[in-house]
């Protein structure tokens, strides 16, 4: 998965009645947009990520 500065990470939970959480990517560590990515979740809490299968992205711009 690569990702782009403003790109949202879209974490799905695996429990019922929880629901997923989003983030914003800040910052991306590789020319790539490999992980981990730098994320403000939408508590507005900022931590380095490493997203796992259950994670995936909605871009910021359709023409990538």
């Amino acid at each position: 998965m690569q990702a782009h500065p403003g790109d949202i990470l879209i974490v799905e939970s695996n429990t019922v009645g929880v629901p997923a959480r989003h983030g914003t990517i800040l910052d991306v560590h590789t020319p790539q947009g490999d992980p981990p990515w730098l994320v403000r979740w939408d508590d507005g809490h900022e931590g380095l990520t490493f997203p796992g299968p259950d994670a995936h992205l909605q871009t910021s711009d359709a023409d990538r």
